[in-house]
């Protein structure tokens, strides 16, 4: 069966390696082709093997010049953009942060750059009648992250925004998705960033640690299938039934937990 995606023009921004290549290599295997966007100059390296179809791009998916020039790119590589995979996210400071430096380097990353490429992007979706917008977030987002504020807010952020995108653009043939894993074979769960310890524990011990190409996978197919809420870990939704079903008695259980983890 010939997958919807083919002829597509896609844009992945954290593309240089972890699930932003995956996507990109995912999508070049159902017959679109990829604008990979990253800081890092390796998403050179990254492009590069994936053959005539993927194009690189190095520069700051966070500011809206970045977002311009990016958009820029795409049109030159590509034609346009049909898809855009807001995949770019840091970890940010731990607990309340020190700064607000701390929080305006993550809020630029995990949240001001998924409405920039939207205000960006919508318009011309408008005017086309169809858009695509996947906005990578976290289970944190519908979670909360143990051991960093600044995380959990703008992935709950992320996840919000996806969803406002969803409901208002959909009669003008836009659609958006947002997608929620727990632990994956990253840089980004290795590193764990200042949260470290208890973060890092509290995501490897909730589930199955996946690949990014296991996580691409999913993604694309729920993509295919225009579906809103994407869980590469299933076990997430139950736990956001029991979130959503008692919110004193999940903020105490968690409480607990995160106790429990500091300990060990």
């Amino acid at each position: 069966m010939t997958s919807p995606l083919v002829g597509m023009r896609a844009v992945v921004t954290g593309a240089a390696g972890g699930i932003g290549a995956a996507l990109a290599a995912e999508l070049i295997e159902r017959g679109a082709s990829v604008v990979l966007a990253d800081l890092s100059p390796t998403v050179v390296d990254t492009a590069a093997v994936l053959g005539t179809s993927a194009f690189a791009w190095t520069g700051d998916v966070s500011s809206v010049e970045g977002i311009g020039a990016l958009i820029d790119s795409a049109d030159d590589s590509l034609g346009g953009i049909d898809l855009y995979f807001a995949n770019a996210g840091i970890i940010g400071p731990s607990m309340l942060g020190e700064s607000d430096a701390d929080w305006d380097a993550i809020i630029d990353v995990n949240m001001r750059a998924h409405i920039r490429a939207a205000q960006a992007l919508v318009p011309r979706w408008q005017e086309a009648g169809s858009g695509y917008f996947v906005a990578t977030a976290s289970a944190a987002g519908l979670l909360t992250q143990i051991g960093s504020a600044a995380y959990s807010v703008t992935k709950h952020a992320s996840v919000g925004f996806a969803e406002w995108l969803a409901m208002t653009y959909r009669d003008d043939g836009i659609r958006a998705s947002v997608v929620c894993p727990m632990g994956v074979n990253t840089n980004l769960l290795d590193d764990a960033g200042p949260a470290g310890g208890a973060a890092q524990k509290a995501v490897t011990s909730a589930g199955t640690v996946l690949e990014p190409a296991e996580v691409a996978a999913i993604v694309l197919d729920a993509v295919e299938n225009e579906q809103f809420l994407i869980l590469p870990h299933p076990e997430v939704l139950e736990m956001y039934r029991m979130k959503g079903s008692d919110y004193d008695r999940w903020l105490r259980g968690m409480s607990r937990y995160q106790a429990r983890l500091s300990e060990q």
